[in-house]
């Protein structure tokens, strides 16, 4: 993918990594990243149905709260705050972190 192409998806992990060392950080990333990439998901299906979309909106607003929750702890700030492409980075850490895809 061009958009990444500045550095290999191991090396945007390893960079996504060093501001992710704090246990209540990770534990936060974990739990938070899928409820935002659900509640993404959820939001324009909802608008397409006609269903409630304050569900997917609370669980978005969630997400983030854990997020920055887990910075405070770990004393950083998010990286998307220098480099917007840590948005996705973040979700390809998850998926790495879980087991679903290794960044090799």
């Amino acid at each position: 993918m061009a958009l990444f192409s500045s550095k290999t998806w191991p090396q945007w992990i390893a960079d996504y990594r060093l501001s992710h060392t704090h246990p209540v950080n990770e534990a936060c990333h974990l739990v938070g990243i899928p409820i935002i990439v659900i509640s993404l998901f959820w939001l324009p299906i909802a608008w397409l149905t006609h269903t409630p979309y304050w569900p997917a909106i609370t669980l978005f607003v969630i997400g983030w709260i854990l997020q920055f929750v887990g910075h405070y702890y770990e004393k950083k700030w998010p990286e998307f705050f220098n480099d917007w492409r840590f948005l996705f980075v973040g979700v390809r850490w998850w998926l790495d972190k879980v087991g679903i895809k290794k960044s090799c």
